[in-house]
């Protein structure tokens, strides 16, 4: 896969950040604890997702699910929403990372498996592996096409 280690450059104002602490980091990042989500209005329901670790700052493109993935309702194994504190399902914030190739936005897949959940209150956070996983995929299509229905239609 692979990570920007930055954003590109544009005519945007300052990004909206809002920081929390991954102390696991992210599967492949481990030493990537500390975590910054970035709003930018022009890239909305895009966000980009900051890691800083031990050398330069990766990045990541991040969506919250709800209203974009419809049905999407993760389940959480109770060691896991323990672990960064959660005491209620509101205090949730789930991110799932989004795959894109350069130049075919339209292929792109988000990640359904393996969420980034944080904690708003504590501003903790642990990517994780849902307790109802076998219900989604890791490359669920962002965009549905049509494509296989005019291919079943020839």
């Amino acid at each position: 896969m692979k990570v920007l280690t930055e954003i590109p450059a544009s005519d945007l104002p300052a990004p909206v950040t809002h920081a929390f602490d991954l102390p696991q980091g992210l599967i492949g990042f481990a030493a990537y604890t500390r975590a910054e989500l970035l709003y930018l209005p022009d890239h909305l329901p895009f966000l980009w997702l900051r890691l800083h670790g031990p050398k330069d700052a990766v990045h990541f493109i991040v969506i919250e699910p709800g209203g974009l993935i419809p049905g999407y309702a993760p389940e959480l194994f109770d060691e896991d929403a323990a672990g960064i504190g959660l005491a209620d399902s509101s205090e949730a914030m789930v991110l799932n990372i989004v795959t894109m190739a350069q130049q075919r936005p339209l292929e792109a897949t988000v990640n359904l498996v393996g969420p980034i959940v944080v904690n708003r209150r504590t501003r903790q956070a642990r990517q994780l592996v849902i307790a109802n996983y076998s219900k989604y995929g890791a490359h669920h299509p962002l965009v549905e096409t049509a494509e296989p229905a005019l291919q079943a239609a020839g």
